[in-house]
């Protein structure tokens, strides 16, 4: 399972605009409100929260990756956005987020959700492709380049 096959354009935005870590979560929620593999989205919100309050998903060198194992999801779910104005997100750098991942699994896809986890790490470990995200004005260039970076990875 490669990223590619699991988001589509519809679940992308660029330069989004968020006041707080808060407002930022409840968007990317709010863009994968309507996917087809959400079967409650209020269940999906209490447990990205749930999971956020445990410890916070940004992972530092700017990137937030909010994600959830629940039954809220028949099927992954992954949505992706730049950020207009980087925003605080309590990340372990402690340096403000301008790149957010949301990601959901059903509960019964654990190895399959911390091999999604780590492949996202992956894409965004080095800087160059984090630059050319962050820089990215339409959203058919960042599938691609999803697509470009994921060719050397092994199939999950």
């Amino acid at each position: 399972m490669k990223l590619t096959n699991i988001i589509s354009e519809k679940y992308i935005a660029l330069g989004m605009e968020a006041k707080s870590k808060g407002d930022l979560i409840d968007k990317m929620l709010a863009l994968v409100g309507s996917h087809p593999n959400v079967a409650d989205a209020g269940k999906l919100r209490d447990d990205v929260w749930k999971r956020e309050k445990e410890m916070s998903t940004g992972i530092g060198k700017k990137v937030a990756l909010p994600h959830a194992k629940t039954n809220a999801v028949t099927a992954p779910v992954l949505a992706f956005a730049t950020l207009k104005k980087e925003v605080d997100f309590d990340s372990i750098d402690q340096e403000p987020i301008n790149l957010v991942f949301l990601l959901a699994t059903p509960e019964t896809m654990l190895t399959q959700h911390l091999k999604l986890l780590s492949r996202i790490s992956r894409l965004v470990a080095t800087e160059a492709v984090r630059e050319k995200l962050v820089s990215t004005a339409e959203i058919a260039d960042v599938i691609e380049l999803f697509q470009e970076e994921e060719k050397a990875y092994p199939e999950i």
